[in-house]
């Protein structure tokens, strides 16, 4: 049996560390931390639950933290810039290098996957006038593909 990307990764242990190093180095960015100025310490730890969930692992965000609408919700009236989104996705790679997490090729190729839409979702979300759908499931990302929503 093939394991999830979040066994692959090491678990929630390296979806913690990923996170740690990661916030670490947005709140120092220029381009980034204006975006985080406001999140709280435990920002961190609620984007290793999400990423833990959508990689595979266990429902926690869904269970805690209002699942997929909440996640969208928290990215309403931010205005991401592409500029930060581009910048976000290139520190977040750079953090599973710093991490330790699995450099093979695979895990890599879905791991970026998933960076690169979720990162164009929250975008997306965080224009004026965005009306995220009130309710759909956490996506869970496998072994290269998307998951199957309706366009």
């Amino acid at each position: 049996m093939t394991k999830t990307l979040f066994e692959w990764a090491g678990g929630a242990p390296a979806i913690e560390r990923l996170t740690e190093v990661f916030y670490k180095h947005v709140h120092q960015d220029p381009v980034l931390a204006p975006v985080f100025a406001h999140a709280g310490d435990d920002h961190a730890h609620h984007v290793a639950i999400w990423l833990g969930e959508v990689f595979g692992g266990p429902a926690t965000y869904t269970a805690d933290h209002g699942g997929y609408p909440a996640m969208l919700g928290h990215h309403l009236g931010l205005s991401i810039t592409p500029e930060q989104r581009t910048r976000w996705a290139t520190l977040i790679a750079a953090a599973a290098d710093e991490a330790g997490l699995p450099s093979d090729p695979e895990f890599r190729s879905a791991f970026v996957a998933y960076v690169e839409w979720g990162s164009r979702i929250g975008m997306e979300n965080s224009q004026p006038g965005a009306e995220p759908p009130a309710a759909a499931p956490v996506p869970r990302w496998g072994w290269g593909e998307a998951p199957p929503y309706p366009g």
